[in-house]
Order: C-alpha cells, then sequence, then structure tokens
C-alpha cells in the first residue's frame, strides 16, 4: 500500500507526510443511513472505506477518517438513521479543511459517496475557495464507475438496489442479508420524464405517490452480483486515482505513472 490512513500514524509521522505536500483526501460515507432491509446502515461508510482503500493501494497519499455524518433528509424518519442539517454539514466540512489547512496541508480533495450530500458539499468547497484561495477537489459517487455501467440491468435504480448492493457484496458479502433481497421501483418507473428537479424522499405509505417505497430502497437488488460490484469499484477507484493524478501531479505521480 503507498497511501496511509492518517489514524493509524502518530502526529510526528503525520508531519513527514505533510513536509512532502502530500495529498490528504476526505472520504464522506454515512456510518448510519437507511438501505433497506438487506444492506446494513453502514453501507455508505463501507463504500468510503473500500474506495478509499483501493486508492491508497495505488496513490502515496494520506486518507482522513471518514466523514460519517451528513446532510441524508430523504431518510431523516427511519429508526437508526442519522442525519444533520445542511448548514451544520457545510460547517463540518469547513472546519475539517481549515483544519488541515492550518496544519500546513495543501492539496486536499474529497471522496463523496452521498448523493444528497452533493450540492452541500460543492457548495462547501466553492465557498472555502473563495475565502482561502486553496481549490479542494471534489468526487461524487454519481460521476464515478460508468465503464462498469453496462453490467447493471436494472429498469432504474438509486439507493439500495442492484449497484449499491453489488459493491457491498464485493466489499464485505457477510454484511449483506441476501434472504432478504428485493426488487422495489416503488412508484418511480410510472413518474413522469421532465427537465425539472423533483425533490422526492422515501415514504412507506403506497399514497405517497413517487415517495413510496415498501422496504427504504429503489431498485432490483435481486440482480446483485459480488462480481459486479469488484467490476464497479474496480471502475470507480481508476476514476478516482485518474482524477487525483490529473490534478495533482507533483503530490500523488502524473497520469500514466505505473500504479
Amino acid at each position: 500500500m503507498k497511501g496511509r490512513w492518517l489514524e493509524d500514524l502518530t502526529w510526528s509521522e503525520a508531519a513527514e507526510w505533510r513536509d512532502r505536500d502530500a495529498l490528504v483526501l476526505v472520504p464522506i460515507g454515512a456510518a448510519a443511513k437507511e438501505h433497506g432491509h438487506a444492506l446494513p446502515l453502514c453501507t455508505d461508510y463501507l463504500l468510503a472505506r473500500g474506495l478509499t482503500d483501493g486508492v491508497l493501494e495505488q496513490l502515496p497519499i494520506l486518507a482522513a477518517p471518514v466523514m460519517s455524518f451528513g446532510y441524508y433528509p430523504a431518510f431523516r424518519h427511519y429508526p437508526g438513521s442519522q442525519h444533520i442539517r445542511p448548514e451544520t454539514f457545510s460547517m463540518l466540512i469547513d472546519d475539517v479543511l481549515s483544519g488541515f489547512l492550518a496544519q500546513g496541508f495543501r492539496n486536499l480533495a474529497i471522496l463523496n459517496t452521498g448523493v444528497s450530500t452533493t450540492p452541500v458539499v460543492q457548495v462547501a468547497v466553492r465557498e472555502f475557495y473563495e475565502r482561502t484561495g486553496t481549490r479542494v477537489a471534489l468526487a461524487n459517487i454519481l460521476a464515478l464507475g460508468h465503464d462498469a455501467e453496462h453490467l447493471m440491468t436494472q429498469k432504474l435504480g438509486g439507493h439500495g438496489d442492484e449497484h449499491e448492493t453489488s459493491l457491498i457484496l464485493a466489499l464485505d458479502e457477510s454484511r449483506v442479508r441476501k434472504d432478504k433481497l428485493v426488487c422495489d421501483y416503488g412508484n418511480q418507473l410510472d413518474a413522469p420524464k421532465t427537465v425539472f428537479y423533483w425533490p422526492t424522499t422515501f415514504n412507506g405509505d403506497p399514497e405517497s405517490g413517487v415517495d413510496y417505497s415498501a422496504t427504504g430502497i429503489r431498485g432490483d437488488a435481486t440482480l446483485a452480483t459480488k462480481e459486479k460490484g469488484e467490476a464497479s469499484l474496480k471502475a470507480s477507484v481508476s476514476d478516482v486515482v485518474d482524477g487525483l493524478r490529473a490534478l495533482f501531479p507533483d503530490a500523488v505521480g502524473k497520469p500514466g505513472d505505473a500504479s
């Protein structure tokens, strides 16, 4: 492994990485967010750890502890799901980035495994740049792994679905309650297709329109396989590695460098 988790180092070892201008990658992944009956609440956390482990295998960077609380409004009513307000989440991001900058770390990036978190993180890094002059690179989960998309055959997805379940099967198969995998599209297949953003949540009431989900997922998790997850994970890690090499060649190596 070329990189290290910051939490495994002493402060003096962390200083040595800082002094050679190492990049710090901040993963974001909910430690407690509902993902239906088959996947654990820590699904996003497992994904953030798994993706980051893959990046650390290839690049000499530091990984910050996973930011495990975030803005997850669609799931706040499910028992066990944790959610913080967008302004709180934005301040958390700013405080973490500001702390690294004050300690002398100049190369910063974020790996975000959430969807509802994306606009908040984008605003946070934009405002951080305005205030400090430091650009923070941001990779969002929906932009990753497109080279493996052709493997997914569900009609639509989005949460606890074929894709996400496949990823967890690849990362930690023992965490998946395979006897509880279901196909649950709710009412999304009948939803009109328009150019408008249409806020939705997850609701167990069949009369709740596009919000309806009987199990707390959207998609067909029964189609998930470990092999699909391994391919998607590999493609996603490759996207992150290529992006970091392109944006931070002096810190992590240039595009085309051997892994």
